[in-house]
Protein backbone atom coordinates (compact mmCIF):
# COMPACT_ATOMS: atom_id res chain seq x y z
CA UNK A 1 0.00 0.00 0.00
CA UNK A 2 2.68 2.50 0.97
CA UNK A 3 4.63 1.83 -2.52
CA UNK A 4 1.18 2.37 -4.58
CA UNK A 5 1.12 6.13 -2.38
CA UNK A 6 4.67 6.59 -3.35
CA UNK A 7 4.40 5.76 -6.85
CA UNK A 8 1.45 7.88 -7.11
CA UNK A 9 3.74 10.61 -5.78
CA UNK A 10 6.52 10.12 -7.84
CA UNK A 11 3.97 10.20 -11.25
CA UNK A 12 2.60 13.40 -9.84
CA UNK A 13 5.66 14.93 -9.31
CA UNK A 14 7.62 13.64 -12.76
CA UNK A 15 3.86 15.23 -14.43
CA UNK A 16 4.85 18.25 -12.66
CA UNK A 17 8.47 18.48 -13.18
CA UNK A 18 7.60 17.71 -16.97
CA UNK A 19 4.79 20.98 -17.30
CA UNK A 20 7.57 22.99 -16.47
CA UNK A 21 10.13 21.64 -19.20
CA UNK A 22 10.60 23.35 -22.18
CA UNK A 23 9.46 20.94 -25.25
CA UNK A 24 11.72 19.46 -27.18
CA UNK A 25 11.50 18.92 -30.96
CA UNK A 26 14.34 16.86 -32.69
CA UNK A 27 15.38 16.85 -36.68
CA UNK A 28 16.59 13.57 -37.55
CA UNK A 29 18.69 11.99 -40.92
CA UNK A 30 20.64 9.49 -42.46
CA UNK A 31 23.76 11.90 -43.34
CA UNK A 32 24.42 15.09 -43.72
CA UNK A 33 23.33 17.39 -46.22
CA UNK A 34 19.77 15.96 -46.15
CA UNK A 35 17.92 19.66 -45.30
CA UNK A 36 17.70 19.15 -41.25
CA UNK A 37 19.21 22.55 -40.88
CA UNK A 38 16.87 24.37 -43.75
CA UNK A 39 14.15 22.48 -41.98
CA UNK A 40 14.39 24.15 -38.83
CA UNK A 41 14.90 27.36 -40.11
CA UNK A 42 12.08 27.18 -42.39
CA UNK A 43 10.26 26.16 -38.91
CA UNK A 44 11.40 29.02 -37.50
CA UNK A 45 10.65 31.85 -40.08
CA UNK A 46 6.92 30.10 -39.82
CA UNK A 47 7.18 30.71 -35.92
CA UNK A 48 8.45 34.11 -36.56
CA UNK A 49 5.77 35.05 -38.44
CA UNK A 50 2.98 33.80 -35.71
CA UNK A 51 4.32 35.59 -32.90
CA UNK A 52 6.10 33.42 -31.34
CA UNK A 53 9.62 34.96 -29.21
CA UNK A 54 12.49 32.41 -31.45
CA UNK A 55 15.91 32.85 -31.08
CA UNK A 56 19.03 31.14 -33.07
CA UNK A 57 20.87 29.71 -30.24
CA UNK A 58 23.65 27.89 -32.85
CA UNK A 59 23.09 27.33 -36.33
CA UNK A 60 25.72 25.80 -38.85
CA UNK A 61 25.04 26.07 -42.28
CA UNK A 62 28.31 24.75 -43.75
CA UNK A 63 28.20 27.49 -46.17
CA UNK A 64 25.33 26.53 -48.13
CA UNK A 65 23.50 29.45 -49.87
CA UNK A 66 20.19 28.58 -49.72
CA UNK A 67 20.89 27.68 -45.68
CA UNK A 68 22.39 30.87 -44.86
CA UNK A 69 20.05 33.20 -46.92
CA UNK A 70 16.91 31.53 -44.57
CA UNK A 71 19.07 33.09 -41.19
CA UNK A 72 18.17 36.76 -43.10
CA UNK A 73 15.70 38.27 -40.56
CA UNK A 74 15.46 35.44 -37.47
CA UNK A 75 16.91 37.26 -33.88
CA UNK A 76 20.27 35.70 -33.09
CA UNK A 77 21.87 35.39 -30.04
CA UNK A 78 25.69 36.49 -30.75
CA UNK A 79 28.06 33.38 -29.56
CA UNK A 80 30.49 33.75 -27.28
CA UNK A 81 34.69 33.93 -28.26
CA UNK A 82 36.62 31.82 -26.15
CA UNK A 83 40.52 30.98 -27.19
CA UNK A 84 42.25 27.48 -27.38
CA UNK A 85 45.17 26.29 -28.25
CA UNK A 86 46.09 29.56 -29.31
CA UNK A 87 42.89 30.02 -31.59
CA UNK A 88 40.11 32.12 -31.23
CA UNK A 89 36.89 29.85 -31.72
CA UNK A 90 33.36 30.05 -31.09
CA UNK A 91 30.48 28.64 -28.89
CA UNK A 92 27.39 28.70 -28.58
CA UNK A 93 26.84 31.17 -25.05
CA UNK A 94 24.76 28.96 -22.93
CA UNK A 95 24.11 31.42 -20.05
CA UNK A 96 22.96 34.09 -22.95
CA UNK A 97 19.59 32.06 -23.75
CA UNK A 98 18.89 31.02 -20.28
CA UNK A 99 19.00 34.68 -19.31
CA UNK A 100 17.44 36.34 -22.16
CA UNK A 101 14.44 33.22 -21.66
CA UNK A 102 13.23 33.12 -25.60
CA UNK A 103 9.86 30.90 -26.08
CA UNK A 104 11.81 28.88 -28.16
CA UNK A 105 15.63 28.53 -29.68
CA UNK A 106 17.60 26.83 -32.13
CA UNK A 107 20.11 24.85 -31.49
CA UNK A 108 22.20 23.19 -33.87
CA UNK A 109 24.73 19.72 -34.34
CA UNK A 110 23.38 18.28 -30.70
CA UNK A 111 26.10 15.73 -30.60
CA UNK A 112 28.96 18.77 -30.75
CA UNK A 113 31.78 18.60 -28.43
CA UNK A 114 32.27 21.82 -26.65
CA UNK A 115 35.48 23.87 -26.49
CA UNK A 116 37.66 22.96 -23.90
CA UNK A 117 36.36 25.48 -20.87
CA UNK A 118 32.61 25.66 -21.53
CA UNK A 119 30.51 24.46 -18.40
CA UNK A 120 29.23 21.15 -20.09
CA UNK A 121 31.57 18.51 -22.31
CA UNK A 122 28.68 18.30 -25.02
CA UNK A 123 26.13 20.40 -26.86
CA UNK A 124 23.32 17.90 -25.88
CA UNK A 125 24.01 18.92 -21.94
CA UNK A 126 24.04 22.54 -22.96
CA UNK A 127 19.95 21.71 -24.71
CA UNK A 128 18.96 19.49 -21.34
CA UNK A 129 19.68 22.97 -19.35
CA UNK A 130 17.51 25.30 -21.56
CA UNK A 131 14.48 22.48 -21.47
CA UNK A 132 15.04 22.50 -17.63
CA UNK A 133 15.53 26.63 -17.78
CA UNK A 134 11.24 26.01 -19.17
CA UNK A 135 12.45 27.28 -22.95
CA UNK A 136 11.71 25.34 -25.91
CA UNK A 137 14.22 23.47 -28.14
CA UNK A 138 14.29 22.86 -31.69
CA UNK A 139 17.44 20.73 -32.66
CA UNK A 140 19.02 18.18 -34.99
CA UNK A 141 21.15 15.01 -35.19
CA UNK A 142 22.40 12.29 -38.14
CA UNK A 143 21.50 8.83 -37.13
CA UNK A 144 25.08 7.70 -36.74
CA UNK A 145 25.58 10.36 -33.90
CA UNK A 146 23.16 7.79 -32.00
CA UNK A 147 25.39 5.86 -29.08
CA UNK A 148 23.59 2.42 -29.53
CA UNK A 149 24.14 2.35 -32.90
CA UNK A 150 27.82 3.32 -32.79
CA UNK A 151 28.82 -0.53 -33.74
CA UNK A 152 26.24 -1.16 -36.40
CA UNK A 153 27.22 2.31 -38.09
CA UNK A 154 30.84 1.07 -37.77
CA UNK A 155 29.76 -1.93 -39.82
CA UNK A 156 28.04 -0.18 -42.66
CA UNK A 157 30.56 2.78 -43.08
CA UNK A 158 33.90 1.55 -41.58
CA UNK A 159 33.84 5.32 -39.82
CA UNK A 160 34.04 5.28 -35.84
CA UNK A 161 31.72 8.13 -34.91
CA UNK A 162 33.24 10.03 -32.01
CA UNK A 163 30.74 12.70 -31.16
CA UNK A 164 27.45 10.86 -30.42
CA UNK A 165 24.38 11.02 -27.76
CA UNK A 166 23.00 8.95 -25.59
CA UNK A 167 19.65 7.29 -26.42
CA UNK A 168 17.76 8.92 -23.37
CA UNK A 169 18.33 12.31 -24.74
CA UNK A 170 15.97 11.35 -27.95
CA UNK A 171 13.84 9.60 -25.74
CA UNK A 172 13.24 12.52 -23.79
CA UNK A 173 12.20 14.55 -27.26
CA UNK A 174 8.42 15.31 -27.22
CA UNK A 175 8.96 15.11 -30.95
CA UNK A 176 11.21 13.65 -33.35
CA UNK A 177 10.91 14.23 -37.10
CA UNK A 178 12.69 12.41 -39.97
CA UNK A 179 14.06 14.25 -42.98
CA UNK A 180 14.42 11.57 -45.81
CA UNK A 181 15.83 11.66 -49.44
CA UNK A 182 16.21 8.72 -51.42
CA UNK A 183 20.50 7.75 -52.09
CA UNK A 184 19.99 9.11 -55.50
CA UNK A 185 18.52 12.52 -54.42
CA UNK A 186 21.08 12.94 -51.38
CA UNK A 187 24.04 11.64 -54.28
CA UNK A 188 22.91 14.42 -56.75
CA UNK A 189 22.97 17.26 -54.59
CA UNK A 190 26.23 16.59 -53.52
CA UNK A 191 27.37 16.24 -57.02
CA UNK A 192 25.54 19.41 -57.19
CA UNK A 193 27.88 20.91 -54.50
CA UNK A 194 24.76 21.40 -51.73
CA UNK A 195 26.71 19.63 -49.22
CA UNK A 196 29.99 19.99 -49.49
CA UNK A 197 32.81 22.58 -51.59
CA UNK A 198 33.94 21.14 -54.82
CA UNK A 199 36.96 20.04 -53.22
CA UNK A 200 36.12 17.74 -50.91
CA UNK A 201 32.91 15.81 -53.38
CA UNK A 202 34.96 13.42 -54.68
CA UNK A 203 36.09 11.98 -51.31
CA UNK A 204 33.02 12.32 -49.92
CA UNK A 205 31.54 10.13 -52.73
CA UNK A 206 34.81 7.50 -52.17
CA UNK A 207 33.59 6.96 -48.89
CA UNK A 208 30.14 8.02 -46.54
CA UNK A 209 28.25 8.79 -49.79
CA UNK A 210 28.00 5.52 -51.23
CA UNK A 211 24.66 4.48 -52.52
CA UNK A 212 24.96 1.09 -50.39
CA UNK A 213 26.32 2.43 -47.15
CA UNK A 214 23.40 5.46 -47.28
CA UNK A 215 20.43 2.95 -48.07
CA UNK A 216 21.50 1.34 -44.92
CA UNK A 217 21.87 4.10 -43.01
CA UNK A 218 18.34 5.68 -44.00
CA UNK A 219 16.75 2.10 -42.52
CA UNK A 220 18.64 2.48 -39.54
CA UNK A 221 16.88 6.15 -39.90
CA UNK A 222 13.41 5.38 -40.65
CA UNK A 223 13.26 2.33 -37.81
CA UNK A 224 14.26 4.79 -35.15
CA UNK A 225 11.59 7.52 -35.96
CA UNK A 226 9.10 4.50 -36.06
CA UNK A 227 10.51 3.12 -32.65
CA UNK A 228 9.99 7.06 -31.11
CA UNK A 229 6.24 6.74 -32.06
CA UNK A 230 5.67 3.40 -30.76
CA UNK A 231 7.02 4.91 -27.02
CA UNK A 232 4.97 7.74 -27.43
CA UNK A 233 1.68 5.71 -28.08
CA UNK A 234 2.60 3.70 -25.23
CA UNK A 235 3.41 6.29 -22.92
CA UNK A 236 -0.02 8.22 -23.91
CA UNK A 237 -2.08 5.70 -24.39
CA UNK A 238 -2.83 3.74 -20.88
CA UNK A 239 -4.22 0.74 -22.54
CA UNK A 240 -0.95 -0.66 -23.78
CA UNK A 241 0.67 -0.56 -20.04
CA UNK A 242 -2.23 -3.76 -19.47
CA UNK A 243 0.66 -5.89 -21.22
CA UNK A 244 3.85 -7.31 -20.09
CA UNK A 245 6.02 -4.87 -18.80
CA UNK A 246 9.37 -6.30 -20.64
CA UNK A 247 12.85 -5.43 -17.90
CA UNK A 248 15.90 -6.34 -19.85
CA UNK A 249 18.93 -7.35 -17.70
CA UNK A 250 22.36 -7.70 -20.56
CA UNK A 251 25.01 -9.46 -18.69
CA UNK A 252 28.79 -8.55 -19.71
CA UNK A 253 32.13 -9.54 -18.56
CA UNK A 254 35.22 -8.16 -18.52
CA UNK A 255 35.79 -8.75 -21.91
CA UNK A 256 35.64 -5.20 -23.40
CA UNK A 257 34.72 -5.83 -26.83
CA UNK A 258 32.10 -8.15 -26.63
CA UNK A 259 30.37 -5.92 -23.30
CA UNK A 260 30.18 -3.18 -25.25
CA UNK A 261 28.38 -5.11 -28.17
CA UNK A 262 26.02 -6.52 -25.34
CA UNK A 263 25.75 -2.95 -23.69
CA UNK A 264 24.53 -1.37 -27.09
CA UNK A 265 22.13 -4.01 -28.49
CA UNK A 266 20.51 -4.27 -25.15
CA UNK A 267 20.08 -0.55 -25.35
CA UNK A 268 18.74 -0.99 -28.49
CA UNK A 269 15.76 -3.63 -27.17
CA UNK A 270 15.27 -1.22 -24.67
CA UNK A 271 14.52 1.59 -26.69
CA UNK A 272 12.36 -1.02 -29.19
CA UNK A 273 10.43 -2.24 -25.70
CA UNK A 274 10.50 1.16 -23.98
CA UNK A 275 11.42 -0.90 -20.81
CA UNK A 276 13.57 -0.57 -17.91
CA UNK A 277 16.80 -2.25 -17.83
CA UNK A 278 20.01 -3.40 -16.25
CA UNK A 279 23.70 -4.16 -16.73
CA UNK A 280 25.32 -6.89 -14.68
CA UNK A 281 28.58 -7.93 -13.81
CA UNK A 282 29.16 -10.90 -11.75
CA UNK A 283 32.26 -10.58 -10.09
CA UNK A 284 33.66 -13.95 -9.27
CA UNK A 285 36.85 -14.37 -7.38
CA UNK A 286 39.23 -15.44 -9.91
CA UNK A 287 38.44 -11.96 -11.18
CA UNK A 288 38.52 -10.16 -8.03
CA UNK A 289 40.52 -6.05 -8.07
CA UNK A 290 43.50 -7.72 -6.99
CA UNK A 291 43.42 -10.33 -9.43
CA UNK A 292 42.07 -8.70 -12.79
CA UNK A 293 44.63 -7.02 -14.91
CA UNK A 294 44.26 -2.91 -14.70
CA UNK A 295 43.40 -2.83 -18.32
CA UNK A 296 40.44 -4.75 -17.84
CA UNK A 297 39.25 -3.00 -14.88
CA UNK A 298 39.40 0.37 -16.90
CA UNK A 299 37.22 -1.53 -19.71
CA UNK A 300 34.98 -2.38 -17.24
CA UNK A 301 34.48 1.26 -15.68
CA UNK A 302 34.15 2.66 -19.22
CA UNK A 303 32.05 0.06 -19.75
CA UNK A 304 29.70 1.03 -16.70
CA UNK A 305 29.86 4.46 -18.20
CA UNK A 306 28.16 3.38 -21.00
CA UNK A 307 25.66 1.71 -19.63
CA UNK A 308 24.81 4.63 -17.32
CA UNK A 309 24.52 7.03 -20.36
CA UNK A 310 22.53 4.29 -22.48
CA UNK A 311 20.09 4.92 -19.67
CA UNK A 312 20.63 1.47 -17.92
CA UNK A 313 20.79 0.63 -13.97
CA UNK A 314 24.57 -1.22 -13.26
CA UNK A 315 24.79 -3.55 -10.60
CA UNK A 316 27.70 -5.07 -9.96
CA UNK A 317 27.41 -8.35 -7.29
CA UNK A 318 30.24 -10.53 -5.96
CA UNK A 319 29.69 -14.61 -6.38
CA UNK A 320 31.78 -17.63 -6.92
CA UNK A 321 29.15 -18.71 -9.44
CA UNK A 322 28.06 -16.65 -12.50
CA UNK A 323 24.59 -18.81 -13.00
CA UNK A 324 23.81 -18.07 -9.51
CA UNK A 325 24.45 -14.16 -9.86
CA UNK A 326 22.50 -13.43 -12.68
CA UNK A 327 19.46 -15.99 -11.32
CA UNK A 328 19.54 -13.98 -8.15
CA UNK A 329 19.65 -10.68 -9.73
CA UNK A 330 16.47 -11.95 -12.12
CA UNK A 331 14.87 -13.03 -9.34
CA UNK A 332 15.16 -9.75 -7.54
CA UNK A 333 14.47 -7.23 -10.21
CA UNK A 334 11.96 -9.51 -11.75
CA UNK A 335 13.69 -9.69 -15.36
CA UNK A 336 12.00 -10.71 -18.56
CA UNK A 337 14.49 -11.35 -20.95
CA UNK A 338 18.21 -11.68 -20.30
CA UNK A 339 20.65 -10.86 -23.07
CA UNK A 340 24.08 -12.42 -22.99
CA UNK A 341 26.70 -12.65 -25.69
CA UNK A 342 27.40 -14.85 -28.08
CA UNK A 343 30.02 -17.55 -26.82
CA UNK A 344 33.84 -17.80 -28.64
CA UNK A 345 33.25 -21.49 -29.05
CA UNK A 346 30.52 -23.47 -30.64
CA UNK A 347 27.11 -22.54 -29.21
CA UNK A 348 25.45 -26.38 -29.61
CA UNK A 349 28.22 -27.54 -27.72
CA UNK A 350 28.39 -25.13 -24.94
CA UNK A 351 24.34 -25.96 -24.43
CA UNK A 352 25.13 -29.83 -24.47
CA UNK A 353 28.28 -30.09 -22.34
CA UNK A 354 28.74 -26.69 -20.41
CA UNK A 355 27.43 -26.32 -16.81
CA UNK A 356 26.68 -23.00 -16.69
CA UNK A 357 24.54 -22.12 -19.72
CA UNK A 358 22.76 -25.80 -18.73
CA UNK A 359 21.83 -24.28 -15.62
CA UNK A 360 21.27 -21.05 -17.08
CA UNK A 361 18.55 -22.21 -20.09
CA UNK A 362 16.73 -24.59 -17.32
CA UNK A 363 16.05 -21.71 -15.09
CA UNK A 364 15.02 -19.11 -17.15
CA UNK A 365 12.61 -21.40 -19.14
CA UNK A 366 10.99 -22.60 -16.03
CA UNK A 367 10.52 -19.07 -14.87
CA UNK A 368 9.01 -17.94 -18.33
CA UNK A 369 11.93 -15.43 -18.75
CA UNK A 370 13.40 -14.94 -22.19
CA UNK A 371 17.12 -15.67 -23.16
CA UNK A 372 18.44 -13.82 -26.07
CA UNK A 373 22.04 -14.34 -27.50
CA UNK A 374 23.25 -11.49 -29.07
CA UNK A 375 25.83 -11.82 -32.04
Amino acid sequence: MDNEKENNVKHFLDLIQKSRRGKFKVYIGMSAGVGKTFRMLQEAHTLLRNGIDIKIGYIETHNRKKTQDLIEGLPIIPRRTLFYKGKQLDEMDLQAIINLRPEVVIVDELAHTNIEGSKNEKRWQDVMEILEAGINVISAVNIQHIESLNESVKQISNVDVKERIPDNVLRLADEVVNIDLTADELITRLKEGKIYSADKIQTALENFFKSDQILQLRELALREVASQVVRKVENEVPRYHALRHEKLLACISSNDRTAKIVIRKTARLASYYNSDWYVLYVETPKESPNKIALDKQRHLINNFKLATQLGAEVIKIESKNITDGILKIVEQNKITTVCIGKPHFNLLKVILSTTIFNRLLKNLSLSNIDLVILS
